[in-house]
């Protein structure tokens, strides 16, 4: 790190900063998440900049004979980080044990680091950094989705509580590679039927698609009433 960073010097930094952050956020942008490009490359800016500014300070960092104060320019790259944390939590949704967007919040954890190596001269950390957060983006995304992986959802059927379908639906499911855990039953007003909750579970790569064989082969035998995923897959 020059501790007079020229003009040339600070526009290399942000010009780089700016093609990484891209490069990181078209993948987020690309699928609809919430953190797209124009926000990793704002974040990326904000710590490239808050780091520029550290090294343009280096010349006046320590502490004077006659201060009592002491300038610790590492405070601000370190408020930058915990401020992303913030942005970070709220893209993170959950409905019940529905959980999303961990992985855009790590996105932008790591667009803000990139940021302050490219902002801090720390060029080719910064270059190696975003080669590598997009290999993980793009190049690993393609076997993730092909390692088998635990899935649930919640199966609501309607039935004669009297009957035996609580069983027999775990029988059912179970012939074709599901498992089937009974949960509760919530009586209908003003009817003899009864809804039956059970959590279904099973184990597939997401390039499988959505379980429709359990759901045409439930629905071939019971009124459906609802099937709702419970866990994030991929």
């Amino acid at each position: 790190m020059p501790l007079h960073p020229t003009w040339q010097d600070i526009a290399i930094r942000l010009l780089l900063t700016m093609i990484a952050s891209a490069a990181i956020g078209l993948d987020r942008g690309a699928q609809g998440h919430a953190a797209g490009l124009r926000t990793t490359i704002l974040v990326g800016l904000a710590a490239s900049i808050a780091m520029i500014q550290a090294n343009v300070l280096l010349s006046i960092g320590g502490k004077t004979p006659d201060s009592f104060g002491v300038m610790d320019l590492m405070r601000m790259p370190l408020g930058i980080l915990t401020g992303v944390g913030f942005i970070g939590g709220g893209t993170i949704l959950r409905r019940g044990d529905l959980v999303t967007g961990v992985t855009t919040a790590a996105t932008l954890w790591a667009t803000t680091v990139i940021g302050l190596c490219l902002g801090g001269g720390q060029l080719i950390l910064g270059v190696a950094g975003t080669i590598l957060a997009v290999v993980t983006l793009w190049l690993l995304k393609w076997f993730d989705i092909r390692i088998p992986r635990e899935h649930r959802a919640i199966l609501v059927i309607q039935a004669d509580p009297a009957s035996s379908s609580a069983s027999d639906l775990v029988d059912l499911v179970g012939s074709a590679g599901y498992k089937a855990k009974f949960r509760r039953q919530t009586r209908i007003e003003e009817t003899q039927q009864a809804k039956l909750s059970f959590e279904i579970s099973w184990r597939r790569p997401d390039t499988a698609g959505p379980p429709l064989d359990v759901i045409q082969m439930v629905g071939k035998h019971y009124p459906i009433v609802s099937f709702e995923l419970t866990l994030e897959s991929g």
